[in-house]
């Protein structure tokens, strides 16, 4: 910043501060003013140009000054000026004083902070660049942010100054014109019916000018679209996973007519490809795991002959059984229009659906819920095309256990199969790039697991890159970087488990122009609206977690916003969202984990119990793991929980309960849990949290109190 800026900068830092000084926020109290009403309205009626031009300046200078006492002096104007000419005064006063504090921001800081944070501010200088006239206009019209603010921080970002002046010119003509009518209802010094209507328009002033600039931007979207005279639905759900099917059920539920559109079959990925056949999987596996253990429990030996088909055909007879829950038939009969086949978006009312791959139907809708899910990422690693790659997707067709299975990816997903192949008798390495497995969980809970793999023999392959697959003479391998050597791996199967990405091609998005996000998922705001307020996406394909329970979470406010939105809506709220990771010991959380309290800066307590301690745990032979609460310092509020155990899943719901409801650690440790079980776990590291805050003060008092009794 040069010389001349730092000065300009302090000059006007003194002028702000001689205002206050001075007297200034004083003069331009309501108070002060009404005192001088009269003495004004009297110079005023005998010199009326002279007060028009000194208001009017003053009023350029206190905007301009960025000083406290514009919405004052607005309602002064209307007391003073009328109606008419204080709008007038104050429309062009309050638009030249904001361009000059708009300029002036811009001159002293916008080369400082765009040399300095350039990169971060990337994407708000290029929205600015698109749409910055009605961001601006938007920001104008509902006064929720205050204009000083605007001024200054407009003055940063790319926006042209005419641009800047013509916009806040109009943007501020509305809310001036309310406060100016206050202010000559405030100048007849009594209680009427305009002054009362006039409080009113202040109150719901914010109200109607956010409705005004939701239909202007609905208009602004739509202009180009032939809105239907009537809907034949009110309600299209494409997808019928977990977050398409409860968007269905709640539209029938409260009787509107809705469709549900699936190209494959009801249930997706969670029924026939995740949750479902994956748990199913995991019961087999640790049955046989359990049944290399049996001289733990006092049994000798305990053999078990199986054959991987057939626990492979169990999980087909597992997926049939729930199947009936997500079919067509009892979606039909709870009042869904279920179809199968193809749809396609074609306007922000009409969806396109090929019900048998050549038939095309068209059907018009007041709403769209878009609950496509997702699909597994192959990553374009070399030669990765050449392997026969299984993904969580296709893992299922196997009917032969691979003999060395590779598992590319430390995620949930990837550790929860890699695990049960081992225990089925797979030889398993486990590949991640990154340092440890489960990275978003904390360092000990990565570690807890990878212990636990290097005994059941999986090769854990931490900070190992993959770089190329290769095919040589029938012999499968994968090179890998660590530390800038190369590590060779040899294997029969790959398996990647890497991720999953959202299915967003296909159905019209592109041809509409919704965007997707950074992340590849459908871009909504927080009542989980895309760029057409009518349309809506929830579950996998609008993240931001990728959970079943969280689609079904997500699809309540899509569908009820969809259905009711016009009259209430409700942002979706993700303040409590556990998970879990199936594993052996199960990992499971909810809230902050200790690492994310300390990269985001959040000051904690942590209280943790060693499940080897807990007596039930002790007698399944299950003692290992721990509960760990991160806790508000000094106070019993809990920021997050983590469970490390058998039935983790299960046992983290008393936190969940706890922070969605707002309970703590007193009332935890204040609960009876039955003797022995497993969540006695969550007892007893309330128990840590509470022997840590026990008052010192008062145990002492106790102590000599205690001494005297006994004489």
């Amino acid at each position: 910043m040069t010389r001349t800026r730092i000065a300009l900068l302090l000059l006007l830092a003194a002028a702000a501060a001689a205002f206050f000084a001075f007297g200034g926020h004083r003069l331009l109290s309501p108070e002060n003013l009404r005192a001088l009403q009269a003495d004004i309205q009297v110079y005023y009626a005998a010199n009326p140009l002279q007060t028009g031009l000194l208001f009017f300046a003053i009023y350029v200078a206190v905007t301009g000054l960025s000083l406290p006492g514009a919405a004052v002096m607005t309602l002064a104007a209307g007391a003073i000026f009328g109606l008419l000419w204080g709008t007038l005064i104050v429309s062009f006063a309050s638009t030249i004083g904001a361009t000059l504090a708009f300029l002036a921001s811009r001159f002293l800081l916008r080369d400082w902070v765009q040399a300095r944070f350039g990169g971060k501010l990337k994407s708000i200088n290029d929205g600015v660049r698109r749409e910055g006239a009605f961001y601006l206009f938007a920001l104008r019209l509902v006064p929720a942010f205050p204009f000083v603010a605007i001024n200054l921080l407009m003055g940063l970002t790319p926006i042209r100054a005419a641009t800047y002046f013509w916009v806040s010119q109009a943007g501020m003509l509305a809310g001036t014109l309310v406060f100016v009518y206050a202010g000559t209802q405030l100048g007849e010094l009594r209680i009427s019916g305009g002054l009362l209507m006039a409080f009113v328009l202040l109150g719901i002033f914010p109200l109607l000018a956010k409705r005004a600039m939701d239909a202007l931007k609905a208009h602004r979207v739509y202009a180009k679209w032939a809105k239907p005279a009537r809907f034949e639905r009110n309600l299209v759900v494409i997808g019928a996973g977990s977050a398409g099917l409860v968007s269905a059920y709640i539209a029938a539920a409260i009787k509107a007519k809705v469709t549900l559109v699936e190209k494959h079959r009801m249930g997706g990925d969670c029924l026939y490809t995740g949750c479902v056949p994956s748990k199913a999987l995991l019961r087999s596996a640790k049955f046989v795991h359990q049944a290399g253990k049996s001289a733990s429990l006092g049994i000798r030996a305990a053999t078990v002959e199986f054959d991987f088909a057939d626990v492979m055909e169990r999980v087909q007879r597992v997926i049939r059984t729930i199947e009936p829950h997500d079919s067509a038939e009892r979606y039909t009969g709870l009042g869904v229009e279920c179809l199968q086949g193809e749809a396609k978006i074609v306007s922000p009312w009409e969806v396109e659906i090929k019900t048998d791959g050549k038939a095309t139907r068209r059907l018009t809708t007041r709403s769209i819920v878009i609950a496509a899910g997702a699909r597994p990422f192959v990553p374009p690693i070399p030669g990765i095309e050449k392997m026969d790659c299984l993904t969580s997707d296709t893992v299922w067709g196997l009917r032969e256990l691979p003999g060395r299975l590779l598992v590319l990816g430390g995620g949930p997903i990837g550790s929860e199969l890699a695990q049960a192949f081992a225990r089925l008798g797979s030889k398993v390495t486990q590949v991640e790039m990154l340092p440890r497995i489960l990275p978003r969980e904390d360092p000990e809970v990565s570690e807890m697991l990878r212990a636990q793999f290097a005994a059941e023999g999986i090769a854990v392959l931490t900070g190992h890159k993959a770089k190329q697959f290769r095919l040589e003479g029938g012999r499968k391998s994968l090179v890998c970087e660590r530390e800038g050597k190369e590590v060779n791996v040899e294997f029969d199967v790959l398996l990647c488990a890497v991720g999953r990405v959202a299915n967003t091609a296909g159905y019209g998005l592109e041809e509409l122009g919704i965007p997707v996000t950074k992340a590849r998922t459908v871009e909504t705001d927080e009542f989980l609206q895309t760029v057409f307020p009518n349309i809506y996406a929830c579950g996998d394909v609008a993240g931001p977690f990728q959970f079943t329970h969280t689609a079904s979470h997500q699809a309540w406010y899509a569908s009820v916003n969809a259905l009711l939105g016009g009259f209430k809506k409700f942002r979706a709220d993700y303040s409590v969202i556990p998970w879990a990771t199936f594993t052996d010991p199960e990992v499971a959380r909810v809230g902050l984990s200790e690492s994310e309290a300390k990269e985001r800066g959040i000051a904690y307590e942590v209280s943790v119990y060693g499940i080897d301690d807990l007596d039930r745990a002790i007698a399944d032979e299950s003692a290992h793991g721990m509960v760990k609460v991160l806790t508000v310092p000094g106070k019993e509020r809990i920021l997050g929980a983590t469970i490390v155990g058998e039935h983790a899943g299960d046992l983290i719901a008393e936190y969940v309960a706890a922070m969605r409801h707002g309970f703590g650690m007193n009332k935890i440790f204040g609960t009876i849990h039955i003797y022995p079980t497993l969540v006695e776990a969550n007892k007893y590291a309330a128990g840590v949290w509470k022997k840590a805050h026990a008052p010192q003060w008062a145990l002492r008092l106790a102590e000599r109190f205690h001494a005297w009794r006994r004489g």
